[in-house]
């Protein structure tokens, strides 16, 4: 059934984002690393260990803490991986299972730009049970309505996309189409470039939620072996909050 209000989701890379998170009350986090040089890769096991730990803490205490969403996927580029890699992810998908984490989220793609089905069933396998989120390797087909019927066969939770568009604003009509085509098949979640200023419009699209970063840059040079001076982002609250009372708002 496709959520009666939408809710948030924050893409941090550390235990001060998920508090940001948490302490703003938003539903879900995706967790990730690299997100600014890379758009996201798989973080570490141990990140996981204390995010879990944060979580279940915050639960003990009487909290709704956020669900812990953690993003596999263990290179930049090309969303199409040969056995080896898909391999790895099956790896870490059951290693995010074991850890304790709530989903994840995944993304696999033919050569020809469909969904690689029988990749994505493994993966889906592997997470047991747990929600799987397909994330914006979807924006990279050239028929998303083809796709949706793909992923709710494949017993995915919910799809991560901005509607084909470098921003989801942009794309907010095609959005729509998604969310009448699905039925509440798959939960459409808008993300891509998304502003607190959006979160009215994708609301009003019908989506089921709304994931934005967040972010703000943090400059620090690393020096020859450590990226130079491309410095990192981090999870900024006012963002956060931003977001929060856009949503509030409808």
């Amino acid at each position: 059934m496709t959520a009666r209000r939408p809710v948030l989701e924050i893409a941090v890379q550390d235990l001060a984002g998920y508090r940001i998170a948490a302490d703003a009350g938003a539903a879900r986090t995706e967790v990730c690393a690299a997100l600014a040089a890379t758009g996201g890769i798989t973080p570490s096991a141990g990140l996981l260990a204390t995010l879990v730990a944060e979580r279940d803490a915050r639960a003990a205490a009487g909290g709704t803490p956020p669900g812990i969403h953690v993003l596999v996927r263990p290179r930049p580029g090309s969303f199409v991986y040969d056995a080896d890699e898909l391999d790895v992810q099956v790896r870490d998908v059951r290693a995010c299972v074991e850890a304790g984490v709530d989903g994840v989220v995944v993304g696999v793609l033919t050569e020809s730009g469909a969904v690689d089905t029988a990749a994505l069933g493994v993966l889906v396998a592997a997470a047991d049970g747990r929600e799987v989120t397909f994330h914006r390797a979807v924006d990279a087909v050239e028929d998303p309505f083809a796709v949706l019927d793909d992923l709710a066969a494949a017993g995915v939770t919910r799809v991560l996309t901005s509607g084909g568009a470098s921003r989801s604003i942009d794309g907010v009509r095609r959005l729509a189409a998604m969310v009448e085509h699905t039925a509440g098949a798959v939960q459409i979640q808008a993300g891509g470039g998304v502003r607190p200023v959006d979160i009215g419009a994708l609301v009003a699209a019908g989506v089921d939620a709304v994931h934005l970063s967040a972010s703000r840059a943090v400059a620090g040079d690393g020096g020859p072996g450590g990226g130079g001076a491309s410095g990192h982002t981090v999870t900024d609250p006012d963002v956060v909050a931003a977001a929060v009372a856009a949503l509030a708002r409808g």
